[in-house]
């Protein structure tokens, strides 16, 4: 039997049930600032966050035993879908789509108690300690070592890239804990509270202007053994686990979707002579384009979030999502820079000289130059693919 391409009468309610949470709970001015990408951080995640956990809408891919909803995959999808088209912000990442589903996987009963129903609810605003100055794409070459001295481990090391670290209360960190075997093999992932003596945060202004990256120091920091996740040495496992959520977020069709709709409707408001710029056939033909590819990866989103609903965890699979969706990003938002033209370049718009709704656009062509990198470049991920799916020799 085929995949079934049309939603049912329930699925459509769902739909509905949905935008008018969405529109009518979460407060108007922060979807606004939303759709200008000018959110405030971290006050409107934090109470979207809340608003949408006390619907039952934040977590709902986590088990039901902590706040997960049991939803077929196509409910997940349109959850997923009127989240984008309502610009309601995202959910922190590192939160609901990283840790969380780790620690329900991986975590003892205590842990579970401590840190989910916080994780869900962003009274714990979490970030991620992986990348290291000289581990990136090479991430099981990381230095940060933890070394067990009576009841704690002692962290010394760096690491960068720790996206919204500044505000963070707690960050998952993976540390060297064996020197001795094959890299992978000595490493082990922690849960360590931000405000421990001997953290220190830098933040970092990019290029689009915004602080989104820091460096992490860790100068002889005491973290207490039972915030070890997972067996000793056994982090690798974690963290593979992990970036197959992050690539399935970041393989996710919604951000490309919310950019297309935020693309077409500057094009509508840019004038030739008598015509909008959304009426010459050329730019919708582009347009068009862009589309139907979002739309075949959308098909692939629900392939993948059928198999997580059949009990199957991301796999390679989640590499081939986080390509495509993350060049389609990159290429919707190279399409909207071309149809602003000069005005592309006026982010922060310092004296109003674009209308609010266009003033982001060159700064988020900056940063979303780092989804093709993030979460595992999209060269490890050809690798990845080679090895795993089409079994070439390495």
């Amino acid at each position: 039997m085929g995949m079934q391409l049309q939603f049912t009468p329930e699925e459509e309610a769902f739909r509905q049930e949905l935008r008018t949470y969405f529109t009518t709970e979460i407060p108007e001015e922060i979807r606004q600032r939303c759709e200008a990408g000018a959110l405030n951080y971290p006050e409107d995640v934090v109470t979207t966050t809340r608003i949408l956990n006390k619907g039952g809408y934040a977590v709902p891919h986590w088990p039901t035993e902590w706040g997960g909803q049991d939803w077929t995959p196509i409910q997940h999808h349109i959850w997923r879908e009127e989240m984008s088209l309502n610009f309601v912000p995202d959910l922190l990442p590192f939160n609901a789509g990283m840790v969380g589903p780790v620690i329900a996987q991986f975590g003892s009963p205590e842990l579970k108690e401590k840190f989910l129903p916080a994780t869900a609810n962003l009274d714990i605003w979490w970030c991620q300690g992986f990348s290291e100055p000289e581990a990136g794409s090479d991430l099981a070459s990381l230095k940060t070592r933890a070394v067990r001295d009576g009841d704690h481990y002692v962290i010394n090391g760096q690491k960068t890239w720790t996206t919204l670290g500044q505000y963070a209360d707690w960050i998952f960190c993976l540390v060297r804990t064996d020197t001795s075997g094959k890299k992978q093999q000595g490493i082990s992932f922690l849960l360590i509270d931000m405000k421990t003596p001997g953290i220190t945060v830098e933040p970092m202004l990019t290029l689009g202007g915004t602080p989104a990256f820091c460096e992490t120091f860790f100068e002889n920091v005491k973290v207490p053994k039972e915030n070890l996740l997972g067996p000793l040495h056994g982090g690798w496992d974690l963290a593979k686990a992990l970036l197959g959520h992050e690539r399935t977020l970041i393989g996710s069709i919604a951000p490309v979707l919310r950019s297309i709709q935020h693309l077409k409707r500057i094009a509508a408001t840019k004038r030739e002579g008598d015509a909008t710029l959304l009426d010459d056939p050329a730019l919708r033909d582009r347009i068009a384009s862009l589309e139907l590819r979002a739309k075949a990866h959308q098909m692939a989103n629900y392939k993948a979030l059928a198999d997580q609903a059949a009990g199957k965890h991301p796999g390679p699979e989640s590499s081939i999502l986080k390509i495509v969706a993350s060049t389609l990003q990159q290429q919707v938002d190279e399409l909207t820079m071309e149809i602003m033209g000069p005005e592309s370049l006026t982010w922060f718009n310092p004296d109003g000289a674009v209308p609010p709704l266009e003033a982001y656009v060159g700064s988020r062509f900056c940063y979303d130059r780092a989804v093709t990198i993030y979460g595992g470049s999209n060269e490890i991920q050809k690798n990845i693919i080679a090895k795993a799916i089409l079994n070439l020799p390495s």
